[in-house]
């Protein structure tokens, strides 16, 4: 056992460290539910188009196949620590699939995504910072586009995104999907067929609505990253504020402890200088 001073420091400094765990956790449950709410907000509309665009065109978008041209990976981690194994499980995923094509072009989203990658000798081709940091619909408007439009001109075979999904507030899973070519998945669109009355022709609806889901694509899955981040990074802080507790429980009882045998110390001290 430290001396009583040593214990009272360890415990103002747990206390510290404990308010600061404390508010991060607050701070990532109040982002998580943001995310979600804007998440949820555009499910009715994700599924609108989707269930449009395949009642025409089942949702596949042409584009010229080259088999020499370049794969691009999007990969979507954060730009902080503290969030569990968020970072390395998508981190893991995205050195899978450079792997499989270690010519691709890669669209790193955050530092902890950007920096390893970079140290591998595989940089970004550009800064994605902040789109992990706010995901804004505009910067995922205009990333989509880019992608689709050097999809088409044949410079990409295929653009694969990895990134976490938020499953619940204790569960986030590593996906690794298909951007493009394009392809309307079962939970994308409601398997109830519903009659729609189009104008002016199917090819001119597909031209103009495809492209809005597929920023909705990317935008969709920067939030469901935000979403899944902010969820680990809430249990994570949970633990580490469960763990302060209980070693702020522990220090307490041993500087309670000292300060009793010091008290009784004293007290036998006294009673010896008495008795001589």
């Amino acid at each position: 056992m430290g001396s009583l001073r040593e214990t009272k420091d360890r415990i103002n400094s747990v206390k510290g460290t404990l308010k600061i765990t404390t508010a991060m956790k607050f701070v990532a449950s109040s982002k998580l539910r943001k995310a979600q709410n804007a998440i949820e907000s555009m499910i009715p509309y994700n599924q609108a188009l989707s269930q449009i665009i395949k009642s025409v065109k089942k949702g596949q978008m042409d584009a010229p196949v080259n088999p020499e041209a370049k794969v691009a990976i999007v990969a979507i981690a954060s730009n902080t620590s503290l969030c569990g194994t968020f970072n390395a499980n998508v981190l893991r995923a995205a050195f899978s699939q450079i792997g499989k094509y270690p010519k691709a072009d890669i669209y790193a989203m955050g530092r902890k995504m950007s920096e390893p990658l970079a140290k591998a000798g595989h940089p970004s081709v550009d800064d994605f910072t902040k789109f992990v940091t706010k995901p804004e619909y505009d910067d995922a408007a205009a990333l989509a586009d880019k992608l689709v439009s050097k999809f088409q001109a044949g410079e990409y075979s295929k653009v694969i995104l990895v990134y976490n999904h938020f499953m619940s507030l204790v569960s986030q899973q590593v996906k690794i999907e298909n951007f493009l070519p394009f392809e309307i998945q079962a939970h994308d669109a409601d398997e109830t067929q519903e009659e729609f009355i189009l104008e002016p022709d199917n090819a001119d609806i597909v031209e103009r609505l495809l492209p809005q889901l597929l920023r909705l694509k990317i935008y969709t899955t920067l939030l469901d990253s935000s979403a899944a981040e902010n969820a680990a990074r809430t249990i994570a802080m949970q633990t580490a504020s469960d763990n302060a507790e209980d070693l702020l429980a522990e220090l307490t009882l041993d500087y309670n402890k000292g300060r009793q045998q010091k008290i009784t110390n004293e007290i036998l001290d006294l009673i010896g200088g008495s008795q001589q």
